[in-house]
């Protein structure tokens, strides 16, 4: 066969898998989209129901923790089974948790049980834990000069979730009286199904026998300065937008604000968080990640300072909103530079690792942010959020000027 022969059918070839690639990445953001929302129904009802079920009032956003920690402690595990099986092997068992997440939240509700719900919360967080690998999967799908779009294309989806979920308990929480978000949670669980029926059409490369077998040890990955940065940046990212949007629809009851409004808050809040999606990408190539997680974290300072200045409805939303625009540029900032610091044979491990430590911290937020809702108040909560800020702008700052270059083959 001569060279022309073999550029001829070659080009097809690579206008398939370019195709499939663009095919799995629109799926992955479906995905999102639906994944996004269980995970909203989540937050715009986990405290209210725990203030409801809870035998003490400062268990309130227990339910919302534990979700969190199922998030830290499915992370590993999740990454474990993407590693030996596939991605797909992992997106479909996450989906199955959402599933058993609604159905027994919903089960919670006509027992009165809150240790049954915070268990339903559990198994919401390791679905969670598994569509945050979305991003990294689409990531596989594209040439390495389109990564930074791929994840912002997945992320983008979120913005779905952030009408689909609120509206979801808007038009379902009465549904059922008494039980009240009864028929929302089992919304949920179809919504996690019809997720898992998209994701059996995605086509993630499969681990190579070398992936499989390994590569650098995480020891010396994770000691790279770099590294350290990205974790530092999506740990501070995501622990504040936790942190505050845990606390925000409680502390909007306690102002005498009403249901409707917070969810309408929440909605606004996780469109913020994907709709800078759709260009975050692009600005990660054109300035790189370092600067836009820069600009991230000086958004959310300004999301503070608002909720700083008042309790009304607006002061409310307007922290939510540009909450969740700041954690959109400090994740995906974060993302971008974890794609830097491994090889293609470590990929699954150093993402699953930086994912662990992202939301192992997080629970730490999570536990403190309603105990001091409900003894210090919001204006608390809100000020002490400055300190991981300075943490993080350090951690960039140091970055910058000790310039390190990218370890990636």
């Amino acid at each position: 066969m001569s060279y022309a022969d073999a550029r001829a059918g070659s080009a097809p070839t690579a206008a398939l898998r370019q195709d499939s690639g663009r095919g799995s990445v629109m799926r992955l953001a479906a995905a999102q989209a639906l994944a996004g929302a269980n995970a909203t129904v989540v937050y715009a009802t986990g405290a209210v129901v725990g203030n409801t079920l809870a035998p003490s009032k400062s268990l309130a956003t227990l339910p919302i923790s534990i979700f969190v920690v199922g998030m830290a402690a499915c992370t590993l595990p999740a990454g474990a089974i993407a590693q030996r099986y596939g991605r797909r092997a992992a997106f479909l068992a996450g989906t199955g948790c959402g599933v058993l997440t609604g159905l027994l939240a919903a089960l919670a509700m006509f027992v009165g049980s809150f240790w049954l719900f915070c268990l339903a919360t559990f198994f919401g967080g390791a679905y969670a834990a598994v569509v945050l690998s979305f991003r990294f999967a689409a990531a596989d799908c594209v040439p390495p000069e389109r990564r930074a779009r791929a994840l912002s294309a997945v992320m983008a989806g979120g913005i779905a979730a952030g009408v689909i979920g609120p509206q979801l308990v808007t038009f379902t929480m009465d549904s059922w009286p008494p039980y009240t978000f009864a028929a929302t949670f089992l919304a949920q669980a179809a919504v996690a199904l019809v997720s898992a029926a998209i994701l059996l059409g995605v086509r993630v490369p499969m681990p190579t026998a070398s992936e499989v077998a390994g590569g650098r040890p995480l020891s010396v990955i994770a000691r790279q300065p770099r590294f350290v940065t990205a974790v530092i940046c999506g740990v501070v990212s995501y622990l504040l937008m936790n942190f505050l949007m845990t606390a925000a629809p409680l502390a909007m009851r306690i102002c005498g604000l009403s249901q409707a409004s917070s969810n309408l808050g929440i909605q606004w809040h996780v469109i913020a968080m994907y709709a800078p999606s759709f260009f975050t990408g692009r600005l990660i190539t054109r300035f790189g990640a370092t600067r836009v997680s820069a600009a991230g974290f000086a958004i959310i300072a300004a999301s503070i300072a608002v909720g700083l200045m008042g309790i009304t409805v607006g002061h409310f939303w307007l922290t939510l909103i540009l909450l969740g625009i700041g954690w959109n540029f400090g994740f995906l900032g974060a993302s971008a530079l974890v794609l830097e610091c491994h090889r293609p044979g470590e990929r699954t491990r150093v993402q699953s690792l930086n994912d662990f430590i992202v939301f192992g911290t997080m629970v730490v937020g999570s536990f403190l942010s309603g105990d001091l809702l409900i003894t210090h108040g919001w204006g608390t909560v809100l000020g002490l959020s400055f300190v991981p800020l300075v943490l993080a702008v350090a951690a960039l700052g140091y970055t910058v000027l000790a310039r390190p270059r990218p370890t990636a083959a």
